[in-house]
C-alpha cells in the first residue's frame, strides 16, 4: 500500500501542480501544503499507534548537523558548478568541503552509543540494495519530471494546465499497475519487481532521449509515460517491502526512516546533477549558435542520457544487491490478518 500509494503521489503532484499554476498561481504549489498539513497533524493522533524506542535517550543532534551541512554543500556545488566553472578553485573547494563534513559525520558516528545511523545495518544487503535502488529512483524521477515539464511548456508551447493534465498518463497507468505489482510481489518476490522496474525506468528514459524540437505529446513524450507508469509503481512497491527486510523489529522505525531519507537526498541530488548537464549543454549549443529551442532540446536529451546510466545502474543494484532469504524473513514474521 505505502509503495503504490508513493508511486501515485509521485505522478499525481505534477499533475496537481499543473492545474494549481494555471488556474491559481504558482504559490499556490506551497499553499495548498498547509491544509493537507494540518489534516495529517489532526488525524495522526486518531489512526497512527505510538511506537517508541524506551532504550534510546538522546538525539544525535551533532551527526544530523553534520550530515544535513554535508548534503546542503554538496547541492550547493553541483548547482553553481556551472557558473563558478568546474575546474575552479571555489568550485573544488566546495566539494572539498562536502567531503570533510561527510567524513565527520562517519567519524562522529563511529564514536557514539546511540548513533544517527548505526553502520551495522547497512550490514543487511537487502537493505542497502533498497536504499541504493532509492535513491536512483528518486534521482531519476525527480528530475525526469522537471525535464519533461520545462520540455512541455519551453518547446512544445504548452500551459501549466495542459502539462499537468499531460501527467495523467502516468499517474493513471501508476494506478493500475501498482496493484499489478503488487500482486507480483507474491508470486516472483520483491528482488524481480523492482529490477523489472528499474528496467522499465530505463526503457523510459531511452524513449524521452528521442525528444524533439518539432515534437508532440503523442510521439515524443506518451509512449515514454506509458512506460514510467509501469516502471515506477513497480520500483516502489519493491523497494518499500525490500527497505526494511532482514532487520529486527526494534530496527524497523530505523530502516524505514533511511529509506524516506534516502529518496529525499536522491531527489535532490538528481534535480542538482541533470541540471547541471542540461544547463551546460544548452549553453555550449547557444555558443555554437543552435537556436533557443534547439539548444534547450540538446540539453534535456544529455541529461536523459545520464538518466539512463543512473537507472541502469539500478538494475545491476537490485539484482546485486536484494536477496530472496532477506525477502523471506519479512513475510514469516508479519502477522497474519485477525
Amino acid at each position: 500500500m505505502w509503495g503504490a500509494t508513493g508511486g501515485f503521489g509521485a505522478a499525481a503532484g505534477v499533475l496537481f501542480g499543473g492545474i494549481l499554476t494555471d488556474l491559481l498561481s504558482w504559490e499556490w504549489i506551497f499553499f495548498v501544503n498547509i491544509p493537507v498539513g494540518l489534516i495529517g497533524l489532526a488525524l495522526t493522533p486518531l489512526w497512527i499507534d505510538d511506537s517508541r524506542d524506551e532504550t534510546a535517550r538522546t538525539f544525535d543532534v551533532p551527526g544530523a548537523t553534520l550530515i544535513t551541512s554535508s548534503l546542503i554543500v554538496l547541492v550547493l556545488g553541483i548547482t553553481q558548478a556551472n557558473e563558478w566553472g568546474w575546474g575552479s578553485a571555489t568550485t573544488w573547494l566546495v566539494f572539498a568541503g562536502a567531503a570533510a563534513l561527510f567524513v565527520l559525520f562517519l567519524g562522529w558516528e563511529s564514536r557514539q552509543a546511540a548513533p544517527l545511523v548505526p553502520a551495522s545495518i547497512f550490514r543487511v544487503r537487502t537493505v542497502l540494495g533498497a536504499n541504493i535502488a532509492g535513491f536512483i529512483l528518486a534521482t531519476a524521477l525527480f528530475s525526469m519530471f522537471l525535464m519533461l515539464t520545462l520540455y512541455m511548456q519551453q518547446v512544445l508551447g504548452m500551459t501549466p494546465l495542459k502539462t499537468g493534465l499531460g501527467y495523467l498518463a502516468v499517474a493513471g497507468t501508476a494506478i493500475v499497475w501498482a496493484n499489478v505489482g503488487a500482486f507480483l510481489v507474491n508470486r516472483v518476490g520483491a528482488k524481480w519487481v523492482i529490477a523489472a522496474g528499474m528496467s522499465l525506468m530505463t526503457v523510459g528514459m531511452i524513449l524521452f532521449t528521442q525528444v524533439s524540437v518539432g515534437g508532440s505529446y503523442a510521439a515524443d513524450l506518451l509512449p515514454g509515460f506509458l512506460v514510467i507508469g509501469i516502471g515506477m509503481p513497480f520500483c516502489y512497491v519493491g523497494v518499500a517491502i525490500a527497505a526494511v527486510a532482514g532487520v529486527s523489529a526494534q530496527e524497523a522505525g530505523l530502516a524505514s526512516g533511511l529509506y524516506n531519507t534516502t529518496q529525499q537526498i536522491g531527489g535532490a541530488l538528481g534535480i542538482a546533477i541533470l541540471s547541471a548537464v542540461a544547463t551546460s549543454v544548452t549553453r555550449g549549443a547557444l555558443g555554437s549558435g543552435d537556436a533557443q529551442a534547439q539548444a534547450a532540446v540538446d540539453g534535456f536529451r544529455a541529461a536523459f542520457w545520464v538518466g539512463v546510466a543512473v537507472t541502469a545502474i539500478g538494475v545491476a543494484a537490485s539484482l546485486y544487491f536484494i536477496r530472496s532469504r532477506d525477502l523471506d524473513a519479512v513475510v514469516e514474521s508479519t502477522p497474519a490478518p485477525a
